[in-house]
């Protein structure tokens, strides 16, 4: 069984360790963490522990037990804290009700006072995880919003927001099936500047019975159709079982729009985009489904139009490779060598199968070319060092005879590129660990100086920052900070002759009864006797150094 973990907060030595005494934890779910001695060490200790309970005295040096919870609350949310106090003061209980403090004890704590206290937090605790374990409600979530879900996807999808290798995952956790093996987008635009006397006075009711109309006949006919609303109209994603189909597709959707003029009153143009083999490519064929709908200024609205009819050229220059372009370019970005390859392979292969013209061989290779520079200059990559310094690289990329040829090409080259996409990242890490350093080195006798402040001059968030901090220096920033700190007042201490408050101002520290602690705590001694045992004797000056 998991213990949920318990941090102690009070000045007082002895009235933790009778706490942590009295009670037999683990048979109450529990388990002491650790023991901090003010509030300031108790929030050092919550950013490296994962603390359930925290209970806290309210008088405590440098920060209070009141100031301790409303910062535990503001940064842990989920966090319960238990405030004991020798205070029967109504002023101090009303305000840990409204930081909603767990439980208000007035000491001396009573044992049993103390069981029921987290006997009760206990229950709350694994309420609060039965819910996130809680595997049917987790579903039931998950069935509720799954219309939502769904209709989100489609809307990315024919948006071009979902990228090409991600499709099937997201397909499947909405619980779509994407079969195909051709699909076609259609975009169902309704007419307001003429309508039908008797229509709908609302938009949004007339454009819903349209799509109603239009799921019910598509649902009896033969085609496996989704549809979503988008941008005020409604629009149709349709599997085709090959392209020929598009014929008697077109002439489904026409009766459809006739029939939403006879039945819903509304004047309806259904513009079918062009069939393609890939999901990715639905963007495509929706960009030219709505170019479809325009074309009613000139062949009337309340039917059907097929762009691949209306402009036979404009499907035949569709561009279908860039998806696959955009697609070696993130895995280069990702930085893994193999589905590099398998994006580079699978561009290739439909390559070869395309059958195009040399000129629009030709055309490919410089847009590919055009967008391999952009990303490189995107992620300041030297490009010199992927293609030499012959200015010429189109002339080089155009002697490439074959798909094959091309393929070993852009293994060689985006390889190299990825190298120095993973070198960037590792040098830009560095980087900004070295600055967050170099700003410690310039400012540490800041009072002020914290995560936030470090944050703000890096422009980044904490939880960024603080992972990056870590895995670079092992250690966390408050405890480099600190280290940093404690490191110059001893330099200060052993070199100068100066008194304990001079030397805590000139770290950081404003309370130099605080500083003292913390010296005392990383070195085991207090400052003046940290000094004493460096020179070998404690004068009676380094003893009232100490007091100071």
């Amino acid at each position: 069984m998991s213990l949920y973990s318990v941090l102690l907060v009070d000045d007082e030595e002895e009235v933790c360790s009778v706490i942590m005494k009295k009670l037999d934890w683990e048979s109450m779910g529990f388990r002491i963490a650790g023991y901090a001695r003010n509030g300031v060490e108790a929030l050092e200790m919550a950013e490296e522990l994962q603390i359930d309970v925290v209970m806290t005295d309210i008088k405590m040096p440098y920060m209070d037990g009141l100031t301790l919870c409303r910062k535990l609350k503001e940064q842990y949310r989920k966090i319960k804290v238990i405030i004991f106090s020798g205070f029967d003061d109504f002023e101090y209980a009303r305000e840990a009700i409204k930081l909603e403090a767990e439980e208000y004890i007035l000491k001396p704590i009573n044992a049993n006072e103390i069981r029921e206290v987290f006997s009760r937090i206990k229950g709350n605790l694994d309420k609060e995880l039965d819910e996130k374990r809680n595997i049917d409600k987790l579903r039931e979530y998950y069935m509720e919003s799954l219309p939502l879900l769904q209709e989100n996807f489609l809307v990315s999808l024919i948006d071009g927001r979902i990228p090409g290798d991600a499709i099937d995952t997201y397909a499947r956790n909405c619980r779509l099936a994407l079969n195909g093996p051709y699909y076609v987008a259609t975009v169902l635009h309704i007419s307001t500047s003429d309508p039908e006397e008797d229509a709908l006075s609302d938009p949004f009711l007339l454009a819903v019975s349209v799509k109603k109309l239009t799921e019910e006949q598509l649902a009896e006919g033969e085609y496996n159709s989704k549809l979503v609303t988008y941008l005020g109209d409604s629009i149709v994603i349709t599997e085709l079982p090959g392209e020929e189909a598009i014929t008697h597709f077109t002439d489904t959707m026409d009766k459809i729009c006739k029939m939403a003029r006879r039945v819903c009153k509304a004047k309806v143009t259904a513009g079918i985009g062009h069939v393609c083999k890939n999901p990715c490519e639905l963007p495509l064929s929706y960009q030219g489904a709505k170019n479809a709908v325009s074309y009613r200024v000139l062949y009337g609205n309340t039917r059907a139009i097929n762009i691949a009819e209306m402009d036979p050229q404009e499907n035949a220059d569709m561009p279908w490779e860039e998806p696959y372009i955009q697609r070696i370019l993130k895995k280069i970005k990702m930085g893994e060598a193999e589905p590099l390859k398998e994006a580079i392979a699978e561009f290739t292969a439909e390559l070869s199968g395309s059958k195009m013209s040399l000129q629009k061989y030709q055309i490919l290779l410089m847009e590919l070319i055009t967008e391999m520079f952009r990303f490189g200059a995107n992620n300041q990559i030297n490009l010199e060092k992927i293609f030499g310094d012959n200015n010429d690289i189109y002339t080089q990329a155009m002697q490439l005879e074959s798909p094959e040829a091309l393929r070993e090409w852009l293994n060689e080259s985006c390889k190299k590129m990825q190298m120095e996409v993973i070198s960037e990242r590792s040098d830009t890490t560095k980087s900004f660990v070295a600055r967050a350093i170099e700003y410690v080195k310039e400012h540490y006798a800041d009072t002020d100086l914290g995560i936030e402040t470090i944050c703000g001059y890096l422009n980044v968030s904490a939880a960024y920052f603080s992972t990056v901090f870590k895995k670079e220096t092992g250690k966390t920033f408050i405890n480099y900070l600190t280290d940093y700190r404690m490191e110059t007042a001893v330099d200060m201490l052993l070199s100068k002759n100066e008194k304990t408050y001079i030397i805590a101002e000139s770290v950081g520290y404003s309370d130099p009864n605080y500083f003292s602690y913390v010296f005392k705590k990383q070195y085991g001694m207090s400052p003046s006797k940290y000094k004493a045992s460096r020179s070998g004797s404690a004068t009676g000056a380094e003893l009232s150094l100490d007091k100071a």
